[in-house]
């Protein structure tokens, strides 16, 4: 994901962000560590925020260029799904349970007709998930490498990466409880799903359909 800062903000022991004061109000919040999911799913917020192992995770406002990448994909997705009556098709801010402790806001979300999963009325898990990597090294390790991981444990069938900064898009499928690399695919070339057979997306439009300034907003 593309964000305006470079790392998610994470919050103090009693509440507050990291770097901010701590108002007498966040003294009502679980200390880090001791969030459950009904304490996470309740809280009343207009910020994209994940929970991990206990652990809020206040991810920064999404920049334009990233929302028309995740705009762009999102309308081709949907439409190759609802042409085909495949399942549902969603998008951040939108929490996906991953297990009981874990739950993240993939950029855009796939969800089988025949495998739809809900708990606490939101989706657990996922069928296919997209995420547009982040600006900084943090946050390029976490979309890279950290949800790489937690992706597969959560046994999501497919995961793609777009990453603006190498205009490279990588599409993983799952096999035998990792992800191996199906394709990477640059400007020029078509990016393919395995999990959708006929579901194509060219790379060079992808890119484009975040404006000319591309990442400088």
């Amino acid at each position: 994901m593309d964000e305006t800062s470079s790392a998610p903000r994470v919050w103090t022991s009693r509440g507050g962000t990291v770097g901010e004061p701590a108002w007498d109000v966040a003294l009502l919040f679980p200390p880090q560590g001791e969030w459950t999911e009904e304490e996470y799913l309740a809280l009343d917020t207009n910020r994209m925020v994940e929970l991990s192992d206990g652990r809020l995770e206040v991810l920064p406002m999404p920049t334009i260029f990233h929302q028309l990448l995740v705009k762009y994909l999102c309308t081709v997705l949907d439409r190759y799904v609802s042409e085909r009556d495949l399942g549902t098709v969603l998008f951040a801010p939108l929490p996906v349970r991953l297990w009981a402790t874990k739950y993240r806001e993939p950029d855009i979300v796939f969800l089988r007709r025949d495998r739809a999963r809900r708990v606490h009325g939101q989706p657990f898990g996922a069928d296919l998930v997209m995420e547009v990597v982040s600006e900084g090294e943090e946050n390029r390790e976490r979309d890279l490498v950290t949800k790489r991981q937690e992706y597969a444990v959560a046994g999501i069938s497919e995961y793609w990466i777009i990453d603006p900064r190498d205009r490279r898009v990588t599409v993983l499928t799952l096999d035998e409880g990792a992800y191996r690399v199906h394709g990477e695919f640059v400007p020029g070339a078509t990016a393919r799903s395995v999990l959708l057979p006929s579901f194509e997306v060219d790379v060079e439009s992808v890119f484009a359909s975040g404006g000319a300034d591309q990442q400088a907003d």
